[in-house]
């Protein structure tokens, strides 16, 4: 009996390829800003905005597991889909709290990161993830 995977399908060599291109892609580039973040929590400078009052600390904290970790687990595709929901409300909050008075045309990156973790959240990783191959190895 197959076990089925819980946190990845396989979708086909196209569709698989552009999942892990996605991946690395938004992985890749958000990870850079969580390298800045976690930097200035190893340097013990915890100033940062409070965008939802929960404290400069732990928002930094918060935004720097998402952008730092969980990009992490996104190239390397080990539970996607639950790695980008905290970088999906990260990136809400950036776009409806911290940046609100910008122009939405402003902040297209943003946009683009939120559409891109969305399509993760849904798809999951895809063939080329270490979920899937941690899991075929189950079967």
């Amino acid at each position: 009996m197959k076990k089925k995977n819980c946190c990845t399908d396989d979708y086909g060599i196209v569709i698989n390829v552009l999942l892990l291109a996605m991946r690395l892609a938004v992985g890749i580039l958000m990870l850079t800003h969580g390298v800045d973040k976690m930097g200035k929590i190893i340097e013990g400078d915890f100033s940062f905005a409070d965008p939802i009052g929960i404290g400069q600390e732990l928002s930094l904290m918060l935004a720097a597991f998402a952008e730092f970790f969980c990009s992490i687990l996104i190239i390397i595709g080990y539970k996607s889909r639950l790695a980008a929901l905290p970088l999906i409300f990260t990136m809400l909050v950036a776009l409806l709290i911290a940046h609100s008075d910008d122009s939405i045309f402003d902040h297209t990156n943003i946009l683009l990161y939120i559409f891109s973790y969305a399509i993760l959240a849904f798809l999951g990783g895809g063939k080329y993830s270490l979920t899937y191959y941690l899991e075929q190895k189950d079967t």
